[in-house]
């Protein structure tokens, strides 16, 4: 598999991992919609090649997105067709906004550092869905929409907490499908950070993976998150490329 095979692979696990509740097919690009609800689900998608003119399809997506009422974002990386986009996004004033890594690590040889103990569902629950509002402050009229994405992910899902005293101290979800899993909306509460419960989870999380027939784990996390990408780097995963986002100012 070439270096861009594998992008568009994880890319297209991506979309299947936080579905969105609507999506539009457009010559080769995949224009998602979820009321506003984070980038990734309301973005447009720029995979495959296309047919129709560059200039014709931007505007073509400008007015779906602007008659819904939601902002024009685009998630590129270096691979996005066709390979003029992104420039030609930046000259219309189209702002860069947050860059990603998007980091990989082998299960093959991956064994968890400890037993780890973690709390599992294979659907997301009341409780899980309220402990994750509660620690990532996710503000009341985005709850409807989460929700939908959350319910509405096909591949096999494990839903994660981990407890300290009976409190709910750090919680998160993996996607697993065609050998890959995927991690998503890993929090841990404020109060309790820097004491391993991250670590914790994320280690549960892949050992629920590799039992689900996963050989490679990957994850989205944004450059600037220097905690985040330290935990990572101490459970072995590596970058593999990057996405950004450009959005109509």
């Amino acid at each position: 598999m070439t270096p861009n095979d594998t992008i568009r692979a994880i890319e297209e696990l991506t979309l299947n991992a936080w579905p969105a509740p609507q999506t539009v097919l457009y010559d080769g690009w995949i224009l998602r919609f979820a009321s506003g609800y984070t980038r990734r689900a309301n973005s447009i998608n720029p995979l495959y090649p296309s047919a129709i003119e560059l200039a014709e399809k931007i505007a073509a997506c400008e007015r779906i997105y602007r008659d819904r009422g939601l902002k024009v974002i685009f998630k590129l990386t270096a691979t996005s067709q066709p390979v003029e986009l992104d420039d030609v996004l930046a000259a219309a004033g189209y702002a860069f906004d947050a860059l990603t890594s998007v980091q990989l690590l082998d299960l093959r040889d991956w064994a968890p550092p400890r037993d780890p103990s973690i709390e599992l569902t294979t659907g997301v629950t009341e409780e899980w869905f309220a402990a994750f509002c509660r620690m990532s402050s996710l503000a009341p009229e985005h709850r409807p929409a989460a929700q939908q994405i959350l319910h509405a992910i096909v591949p096999a899902a494990g839903f994660a907490l981990v407890r300290q005293d009976r409190e709910t101290v750090a919680c998160g979800f993996a996607v697993a499908q065609e050998g890959g899993v995927g991690f998503f909306d890993v929090v841990t509460d404020g109060r309790h950070r820097r004491r391993g419960y991250g670590q914790q989870l994320m280690a549960g999380l892949l050992n629920w993976g590799k039992k689900q027939g996963a050989h490679t784990a990957y994850l989205q996390v944004m450059v600037n998150n220097a905690a985040a990408l330290g935990l990572y780097d101490k459970l072995g995963f590596r970058e593999c490329y990057r996405y950004w986002y450009r959005v109509k100012t």
